[in-house]
């Protein structure tokens, strides 16, 4: 998450300082001696859309921070000169996108977490092991489940509704999935304190919670985002690389009494966001929104009718773009507990560093886009109006008009 600081809403909410949380670091610098040849090649821009009739090679046996999948995905969207290279060269050009993300300065910490959650998986004993192997009956609503089969914007607005938008709202998961991942969580974090581990927590503004990545959920959680979650994604979320999702951070977080109370307003280290609430009891804790901006005007006002207040409801989601502008008020009793998934696209992270313009998406370079068509508007009429009155002068100096 990165925390906002300024005038965003100066009505009602108290800004956090900005943080860097989880947010994407700027790229490095290409490493002083990088060997040229077809990595290298001169246009290794990443195609939008990927070419679908190409088939990818084999990366199964690749070893490394990202699964197999990711690569297989990316390189349909490679330039088409080098979808015929040998899988190397393309492998070395699909890290060095992918390392983008990742600066030297965290690769050490990376370690660190991949060590900390290779340990817990070879030690944590499941309580549900049905959880960790995607079970669509078991764990979605059937009126949700109809709708991804259908798949169809028609179908899928038939379960939603649109407050604002961008922001979708929808009955989602099972009750019993539900208690049985809060259990899950729960067992976790007790078998956390009794082997004295020191957890690692979502992210840099909640002090509670876990990843659930961390302790053996990762395989299902992609089924989830890649097939209930992309479907959405790709039809209400393109423009932002909703429709090429390839990686998640999952995470449950935990408000309350001796929890957290709220959490500041922030924009999330993702393309897009599923919040969804576990349970248990409790009062307080809307979600408000207040507007969607990119980096350059994160800091903006926030105009009328961008703001929203959502209440969250055990089993209901809220889908909407990582950089939706939201925070979250205080929970004045009871524990609330919500399930979120940030879905990551590395192809639109890789195409946003060549946009200037992001007015489809941002709401503040949409209306700087509108103030400067009304500027040139009448602009021009301006200019118009004077070239009239200069031809009607002319005319009435004219003696041949005259007689």
């Amino acid at each position: 998450m990165m925390a906002l600081d300024g005038p965003a809403d100066r009505r009602d909410e108290a800004q956090a300082a900005m943080g860097n949380g989880n947010g994407v670091a700027p790229p490095p610098l290409r490493p002083a001696g990088r060997p040229s040849g077809p990595a290298a090649h001169a246009d290794r821009r990443l195609r939008l859309n990927p070419n679908m009739e190409h088939k990818p090679q084999d990366y199964s046996d690749v070893r490394g921070e990202y699964a197999p999948a990711v690569y297989s995905a990316l390189e349909r969207h490679l330039p088409p000169s080098l979808l015929d290279s040998n899988r190397e060269i393309k492998l070395q050009l699909m890290r060095d996108v992918l390392g983008h993300y990742w600066p030297h300065g965290e690769r050490n910490k990376v370690q660190r977490h991949r060590e900390y959650r290779q340990r817990i998986l070879n030690h944590y004993k499941p309580l549900h092991k049905d959880l960790y192997n995607m079970r669509p009956s078991s764990f979605f609503l059937p009126t949700f489940l109809e709708a991804i089969r259908t798949n169809t914007e028609e179908s899928f607005r038939s379960i939603m509704t649109e407050p604002v938008p961008g922001v979708y709202s929808f009955a989602m998961l099972q009750p019993a999935f539900c208690e049985m991942l809060l259990q899950e969580v729960e067992n976790f974090e007790k078998w956390v304190h009794t082997m004295k581990f020191k957890i690692m927590r979502p992210n840099t503004m909640n002090k509670y919670g876990a990843v659930l990545d961390d302790f053996g959920l990762e395989f299902m959680l992609n089924q989830f985002m890649e097939q209930f979650i992309a479907p959405m994604s790709t039809v209400f979320y393109p423009e932002v690389g909703g429709g090429t999702l390839d990686t998640h951070h999952a995470f449950v977080v935990e408000y309350g009494k001796d929890r957290d109370v709220e959490l500041g307003f922030h924009v999330d280290d993702s393309e897009v966001t599923l919040n969804v609430c576990l349970g248990k009891q409790f009062s307080g804790g809307e979600l408000y929104f207040r507007g969607i901006r990119c980096e350059n005007h994160v800091n903006s006002e926030t105009q009328h009718e961008e703001m929203y207040d959502y209440s969250h409801v055990p089993g209901r989601a809220v889908l909407h773009r990582g950089r939706h502008r939201h925070g979250a008020r205080p929970t004045s009793s009871g524990l609330r507990i919500n399930l979120l998934l940030w879905c990551r696209s590395s192809v639109f992270r890789e195409m946003k560093k060549y946009q200037k313009d992001f007015s489809g998406w941002c709401g503040e370079c949409k209306r700087e886009k509108k103030e400067r068509q009304i500027h040139a508007v009448k602009a021009t009429k301006l200019v118009n109006h004077h070239l009239c009155k200069t031809c009607i002068v002319h005319v009435a100096a004219n003696p041949m008009f005259n007689s």
